[in-house]
């Protein structure tokens, strides 16, 4: 069964950032289009598991935009949260998958479009959690529009989640972006990929204390892959393992661990720490299961959790 898009009351998490079209290339002359980006996928993954989800951003009113349009709606994501524009989509190139290699196609496309103005009147005293990450940060002039729009929020008290996903865009200068924006967070997750990238100098250890302290107060998502995820809460440390799969592929394994954070915190506000943590990494070991992007249900994330 299909959820249905919210139409009454406004969701509980909003997710900000870009939607783009995957060209994967499948052989010498032969590409194959998927519809992901990062912010999207979280926000489909919250609205799957059961979380009443927006996602805000922009799309192409082309073939493109329209799957996205599709698949949100099938999510069960609020769709007066999502704006589509009379401008080219946002194109993605992967040329190669192992290690992934891709670059973008687009200096003026729908995404860079998305005005917060245009969102339902109140939304934001509804919001339990406002989610931010990824190449939306560092595209202009979108990027300067959301981290203003971030510190708006956090000023106005609604808790924020934030995501770097390191990716090719970021140059040298965003490092003082991150810790702009991590110092706003009340979750941070971080891999150890972007750790490397975003802290190329110090080692590991110093790296995590550093940010750490940019916000004392938050918690911090340390993921690693198949060596699971360590979560940071005040004097809190919980190591979770990574859940035995087959795996598919690790495409937005991410995106579905902060995903699953975001829903477990918002639909068991009581559980501790390690329960959350090992929610997320059951929603991300199941993501694994299937090619692409996959937002898992409930039902399959609770199958995994299940005692044998």
């Amino acid at each position: 069964m299909q959820a249905r898009a919210s139409t009454g009351g406004l969701p509980r998490l909003v997710v900000f950032g870009e939607a783009l079209t995957d060209m994967v290339r499948t052989g010498p002359d032969r590409w194959r289009s998927v519809p992901g980006g990062a912010c999207w996928n979280v926000a489909r993954v919250a609205a799957r598991l059961g979380v009443a989800t927006g996602w805000g951003g922009a799309v192409s009113g082309d073939l493109f935009g329209a799957e996205i349009v599709g698949l949100s709606r099938e999510a069960g994501l609020d769709l007066r949260f999502l704006q589509v524009v009379d401008r080219a989509p946002l194109v993605a190139m992967v040329h190669e998958l192992s290690p992934p290699r891709y670059f973008f196609l687009g200096n003026d496309t729908a995404d860079l479009a998305f005005d917060p103005s245009r969102l339902p009147a109140g939304w934001e005293r509804a919001c339990e959690f406002a989610h931010f990450g990824c190449i939306s940060l560092v595209r202009q002039p979108l990027g300067a529009r959301l981290l203003a729009f971030a510190e708006a929020l956090h000023a106005a008290g609604v808790p924020l989640s934030f995501d770097p996903n390191w990716r090719n865009l970021m140059g040298e200068d965003y490092p003082a972006l991150f810790e702009r924006l991590a110092a706003l967070a009340t979750v941070v997750k971080l891999s150890d990929e972007d750790l490397r990238h975003i802290y190329p100098a110090r080692a590991t250890e110093e790296a995590i204390a550093h940010v750490r302290a940019l916000a004392p107060a938050a918690t911090l998502l340390y993921t690693q892959g198949a060596d699971g995820i360590t979560a940071y809460q005040g004097d809190v440390c919980v190591h979770q393992p990574a859940f035995q799969v087959e795996v598919s592929d690790t495409v937005g394994a991410g995106d579905a661990c902060i995903g699953g954070y975001l829903a477990s915190r918002l639909q068991r506000p009581q559980a501790p720490l390690a329960e959350h943590v090992r929610f997320a990494a059951a929603t991300a070991a199941v993501a694994c299961t299937t090619s692409g992007a996959y937002a898992p249900t409930a039902a399959e994330v609770q199958a995994l959790l299940a005692p044998p």
